[in-house]
């Protein structure tokens, strides 16, 4: 097995992924083979000096059952904090396929958030039979970040700190930094908190800071305020703090203003990516969850009540053609030239509706600045409405040789493109306001907005240039 091993590239060339950055074919082929022959070193000599990411992308890329194979073939050579770079419902399967020691073992040496990440998706049966496996210092830390809400602050950060007291120097700081052991020291950290007798905080020194210092400083000489982050705070919420005052590190205080832990900025690129990654799914009207290793059954439940509700819509737009069916029957073209309008406006709304949407997301969009965007959303549909009302004007009238049907359909295209910029930043921003995820819900409304008004515009208008009845 390790003489095939060989024949792939070098690890300077990354034997792993290929020139595209995807996981390489005959790299998963040699892992799987290794596994169903239980050879534990060909194993170890593919994957053992994997990075916990790329180790994560491994374990998605191989068969379900493999998955659990490959962690307990690796043993204690297994990072567990590669689970944290899988999907959810991928790290439900094998932690519900490996025995609670295996889980407790390959948990003793993670940061606490990682900890969590892997506890958090368990029922509470399987986290207490886990947590009492643990030592009590690490049981009652863990368990303490998950008796926080969901998707908060506490939930995310990291509980092993560097804190010192207000009058130590630098020298005896990094004295102190020195002489820790590897188990009192985070795996990464950026700045000493500067904590009273309380615990609570009252500055920060950062690395580059305390190494430049003379070594009699003072540390309350060289502190400075920080952004703080309080247990119960939303994690998109500290995402944007990170973002709007470029942070790596926060800390998290509860509700005393007691220091309990710190967020870092590796963290917080989980967490963009993972609400950017709802947004777009629930545009699309897909469960935040679904994931390319869900079943055929779950996928399908997940998908139908959005479909159902495109559904009902689609008959409620169609209702609109319903009431002008006998001018249908007089005019042919009507019938074919109708659902250029609606799809037309449906295709602006949704581009209007896409950038109102992140922008609330951002906290790009609000009171402030609505009714500016909302004008210049108009203007924007009012401009394209011309525009492609002279373009379908043009080509309708050349089509059915009738320079009539060319106005109705340039009319109807300018009335259309303008109510579908209005409902594309109208509906979000109305959703927004009554507490709803504009992302989930806006894209049914607004379709079934450019729908009614493109057909009834276009029919109506039809109606009364044409004098049909």
């Amino acid at each position: 097995m390790n003489d095939v091993a060989d024949q792939l590239p070098t690890p300077e060339n990354d034997r792993f992924r290929n020139e595209d950055g995807e996981v390489r074919g005959d790299f998963v082929d040699l892992v799987e083979k290794a596994l169903s022959c239980g050879d534990r070193a060909a194993v170890l000599d593919l994957a053992g000096d994997l990075h916990e990411s790329d180790l994560g992308a491994l374990i998605e890329a191989l068969p379900r059952d493999d998955r659990p194979r490959l962690v307990e073939l690796m043993g204690r050579d297994f990072d567990f904090s590669a689970l944290t770079e899988v999907d959810d419902s991928v790290r439900e399967d094998i932690l519900e396929e490996l025995p609670t020691r295996t889980v407790v073992e390959g948990m003793r040496d993670l940061e606490a958030d990682d900890a969590v990440a892997i506890l958090e998706d368990l029922d509470s049966a399987e986290q207490r039979e886990i947590l009492e496996a643990l030592p009590a210092v690490d049981r009652v830390q863990l368990q303490r970040s998950l008796d926080y809400p969901d998707n908060s602050a506490g939930r995310l950060m990291q509980t092993t700190l560097v804190t010192a007291p207000p009058f130590w120097t630098a020298g005896q700081t990094l004295d102190h930094i020195h002489d820790a052991g590897d188990d009192a020291l985070p795996d990464s950290f950026f700045e000493v908190f500067v904590v009273d007798p309380a615990h609570k905080l009252v500055g920060n020194v950062f690395l580059d800071t305390l190494v430049r210092a003379r070594r009699s400083a003072r540390l309350d000489e060289l502190m400075q305020p920080r952004h703080v982050v309080t247990v119960t705070e939303d994690q998109e919420e500290v995402a944007r703090m990170f973002e709007r005052y470029n942070l790596v590190s926060a800390p998290v205080v509860d509700e005393t203003g007691r220091l309990v832990g710190a967020i870092t900025i590796d963290d917080i690129v989980d967490v963009i990516e993972e609400e950017a990654e709802e947004d777009i799914k629930a545009l699309g009207g897909v469960r935040a969850g679904e994931s390319l290793s869900d079943s055929v059954f779950g996928i399908t439940r997940s998908r139908f009540l959005w479909l159902l509700v495109n559904l009902v819509t689609a008959f409620i737009a169609s209702s609109v053609l319903g009431l002008f069916e006998g001018q249908l029957e007089k005019m042919v073209a009507l019938a074919v030239l109708a659902p250029i309008v609606a799809s037309q406006g449906g295709n602006a709304a949704t581009q209007t509706m896409t950038v109102a949407v992140r922008a609330l997301a951002t906290r790009e969009l609000s009171d402030a600045n609505a009714m500016r965007v909302t004008l210049r959303e108009a203007s924007v549909g009012l401009l394209n409405g011309l525009a492609f009302g002279l373009l379908t004007a043009i080509a309708a009238g050349g089509w059915f040789q009738s320079a009539g049907i060319g106005l109705v359909i340039a009319l109807a295209m300018v009335t259309n493109l303008v109510a579908g910029a209005l409902g594309g930043i109208l509906i979000p921003l109305t959703l927004d306001r009554f507490g709803y995820d504009p992302a989930v819900s806006s894209g049914a409304f607004v379709t079934t907005v450019t729908d009614v008004v493109g057909n009834f515009a276009f029919l109506g208008i039809a109606t009364l240039w044409f004098g049909l009845s």
